[in-house]
């Protein structure tokens, strides 16, 4: 279950800097059009080489592509969960729920072991988060265009060691490219970021190396000589917190998209279709530029 007054205190301090963070990328970014881009999804697909069917084989290409349709469907599952799950108690109250009381033995009993079915679910809301190839895409580049860096038409997430010409792996990208990038200017973010996102957790959890009992997940990752495995237990109390940063995160970035529909729908409105920049390096390094058209009845971009 998700906690009202959790979700508010942490919205509290989340969303001024995630409008911080959107005005600053349309301050910092090269191009006008960046922004835009991260919300059409611009990207690099060499395999179009493969095609037999067309002639123009432009590899850089936007639209849902195989990501947004994956983010689509793990969307529908987290968007029924965040919505219909939270609590009418406060977490204080609920707390005093499950306070020992001999003559509740049997109530309290039952309160914990659907809690405990409920922090699994929640564990897998968490991998489909911080596991999503589009969600870690467009924080990536949020963290760029507010450093003013171009759109990295080329971002890549490495699936194996033997992945090559790609950004990262997904906890490096998170935790390097993303998390410290915006330390500085976005300090609650950083703190929120660092806060849900464990690496060894997250392991644990896809992995399924992980026990649970007296309101604690036991990680049986735990590594005594490795630093990035330290983590012998999550009290539930402690795994409330992290989830909740988590999917405060996730609720601003869906805020985040819909303001990029806005502005830049008013922009086709009232000044015209805006452009978005292509940086290509294949097959010839060239830029060129291509003007977006908004449909309102489908709340979507389509070439102009």
């Amino acid at each position: 279950m998700l906690f009202g007054d959790i979700l508010q205190e942490k919205s509290s301090k989340l969303s001024p800097e995630f409008d911080k963070l959107f005005k600053d990328i349309l301050t910092n970014q090269t191009h006008e059009g960046d922004l835009l881009l991260t919300r059409v999804n611009g990207f690099y697909y060499p395999e179009i080489e493969k095609w037999t069917n067309i002639k123009n084989k432009n590899p850089y290409m936007f639209g849902v592509g195989e990501d947004g349709h994956s983010d689509h469907t793990h969307y529908k599952f987290i968007n029924d969960y965040r919505t219909n799950s939270v609590s009418k108690l406060s977490y204080p109250e609920y707390l005093k729920t499950i306070e020992w009381n001999e003559t509740k033995e049997k109530e309290i009993d039952e309160i914990i072991r659907q809690e405990d079915l409920v922090v699994q679910l929640q564990m897998l809301i968490y991998l489909k988060i911080w596991e999503t190839d589009l969600f870690i895409k467009r924080f990536y580049q949020f963290a760029l265009l507010t450093n003013g860096k171009d759109y990295d038409w080329h971002f890549k997430i490495a699936e194996s060691n033997r992945s090559k010409n790609c950004t990262g792996k997904r906890d490096e990208i998170i935790r390097l490219h993303i998390r410290d990038k915006l330390q500085t200017n976005y300090p609650a973010i950083y703190a929120a970021i660092n806060n849900a996102f464990k690496t060894q957790a997250r392991n644990s959890i896809a992995h399924s190396q992980y026990y649970t009992g007296g309101r604690y997940i036991n990680l049986t990752n735990y590594i005594e000589n490795d630093e990035h495995s330290q983590i012998k237990n999550i009290k539930f109390d402690n795994w409330i917190d992290m989830f909740h940063d988590t999917m405060v995160i996730y609720n601003e970035m869906i805020l985040f998209n819909l303001k990029i529909d806005d502005f830049y729908s008013r922009i086709a409105a009232f000044k015209g279709n805006p452009s978005i920049r292509v940086n290509m390096l294949h097959p010839a390094k060239k830029t060129i530029y291509q003007r977006l058209k908004y449909r309102v009845e489908f709340s979507d971009w389509i070439a102009d």
